[in-house]
């Protein structure tokens, strides 16, 4: 019995060995991956040639952490990815565990780290996961799908029990970490991991020379502790790489580790958009060799550049971004503040983005006029805000809330399927004749979809007003020609 489905019975059991991580040489993998990546333009020509690309491809030289045995049986050991005559191409779809550490100084028992006076960062891979994914490559529907697992989630963890899922990188390394994920989502296969510290992700950004985002509100926070200072005004902005942690880290406000959840798919779709393009494989040597020292991943080159390549050509519009559904704990339920996933929803999206089990009959067979709706506006004009709501009304949706305002102006507005629940979301689209569909996280948790309004129902609404006007008007005129005609003829 999978002990995501028999919760309470469990007991807490010893933690497991600590894992020993091994540094890399710093010369290796950009180097590898620089040679591979020539090699790949002459394979076809030179036999010797072609056969040292196969070596080369099929090493994995950013793998920081030797795995037992035992360990690299919890990852697929099918073949993803197999070369052509230019770049290697992935053969199936493929789960990629991704996970983001943040190691402070006062997590590590080395008693030989220099005492700073503050809890600083290390680059090291010894800690809790700060953030969680499983990414989908999809090359049968050519799409990018993207699975966040909160930190504070709730499930089994082999050796401890029922605990924060984040503590499984801690205890046992990528590989519990794997188990623990695949038991979360009743079976889901792992086939790589890829672990990247913090450090890693601000020498990316900087690499990449920064990304553009929308802060969404004003965000300032200091812990002099950690030397952590983070101050971002509302608004669109140019971040470099620590302004991106600093939009990472934040953690002051109502949704606490969820938004930090939203934020992180913001920045990942803002990643995907600007920065992955069919230039970043040319410079993948030069990209890899500035943060191997902050990767740790048992993917082989060859199968790193087969996912970069994917990505690269994935259209916008087929990135998906998905969050495991669930709830806050409440404190008189449990010691320690947890997110309680909805295993029901859970399944639903499995089945229908992930391509396992048989739940999909949840979205499926909805009613959408039983669709959750919520609404978050944009565009600062509450008239049209209330007629959205009638126009929704009108088409049979009456389960329709106003949430808080979406404070990034929107010229398009966006019909978020909050779980991913796209056939709702399409119903929507249909009936109002505006909008585009995302799958994305960041919209009303407390809702089926979310419609983040934008100045296109403005418009649109504006030109209904307008057009009621002329019509009352019209009827006002002819109401007096009427009055006019029928004095006249009393007279």
């Amino acid at each position: 019995m999978s002990a995501r489905r028999n919760h309470h019975h469990l007991l807490r059991q010893p933690k497991t060995t600590q894992p020993v991580l091994k540094k890399l040489s710093q010369s290796g993998p950009g180097r590898w991956l620089g040679l591979a990546l020539g090699l790949t333009g002459v394979a076809t020509i030179s036999a010797t040639a072609g056969a040292l690309l196969a070596v080369s491809l099929s090493t994995t030289p950013l793998m920081q952490q030797k795995l037992t045995a035992e360990e690299a049986a919890v990852f697929s050991k099918n073949e993803m990815a197999r070369g052509n005559l230019r770049f290697p191409q992935l053969t199936r779809p493929v789960n990629i565990l991704v996970l983001g550490i943040k190691v402070l100084t006062s997590d590590l028992e080395d008693e030989s780290q220099e005492d700073l006076g503050y809890h600083a960062l290390v680059d090291s891979f010894k800690g809790l996961s700060d953030t969680m994914l499983l990414v989908r490559f999809d090359p049968a529907e050519k799409k990018l799908k993207v699975l966040s697992v909160p930190r504070d989630t709730r499930t089994y963890v082999e050796g401890m029990g029922m605990t924060k899922i984040n503590d499984a990188n801690y205890y046992g390394g990528p590989a519990l970490s794997a188990k623990a994920t695949s038991e979360l989502l009743g079976g889901v296969g792992v086939d790589r991991y890829v672990r990247v510290n913090v450090q890693g992700v601000e020498k990316l950004i900087d690499a990449l020379g920064g990304l553009d985002i929308y802060v969404p509100k004003d965000m300032k926070y200091s812990d002099d502790s950690q030397h952590l200072y983070i101050n971002l005004e509302q608004g669109q902005h140019h971040l470099n790489g620590s302004q991106v942690l600093q939009f990472l880290r934040f953690r002051q406000d109502s949704l606490g580790d969820i938004g930090r959840v939203q934020r992180q798919q913001i920045l990942m779709r803002a990643f995907m958009e600007q920065a992955l393009n069919v230039g970043t494989i040319s410079r993948l040597p030069k990209l890899v060799s500035i943060i191997q020292s902050h990767i740790d991943t048992n993917l082989s080159l060859e199968e790193l550049v087969a996912l970069v390549n994917f990505a690269t050509h994935v259209n916008p519009e087929n990135i998906e971004m998905l969050m495991v559904p669930g709830e806050f704990s409440d404190p008189k339920d449990y010691k320690a503040s947890y997110w309680l996933p909805d295993y029901s929803r859970l399944d639903a999206i499995l089945a229908k983005h992930f391509d396992f089990g048989y739940d999909s009959w949840r979205f499926e067979n909805v009613d959408s006029r039983d669709l959750r709706i919520a609404i978050q506006d944009s565009t600062d004009d509450w008239d049209a805000v209330d007629g959205l709501v009638m126009e929704l009304n009108d088409d049979g949706f009456w389960n329709v809330k106003v949430s808080k305002p979406w404070t990034q102006p929107l010229e398009v507005t966006r019909i978020v399927a909050q779980d991913g629940d796209t056939e709702g979301a399409e119903s929507i689209q249909r009936a109002l004749g505006f909008g585009k569909v995302v799958v994305e996280s960041t919209g009303f948790l407390e809702s089926d979809v979310t419609i983040q309004l934008g100045q296109d129902w403005l418009e649109k609404y504006e030109q209904q007003q307008r057009l009621e006007n002329l019509e009352t008007e019209t009827e006002i005129e002819n109401r007096e020609d009427s009055e006019s005609i029928r004095i006249e003829n009393f007279n």
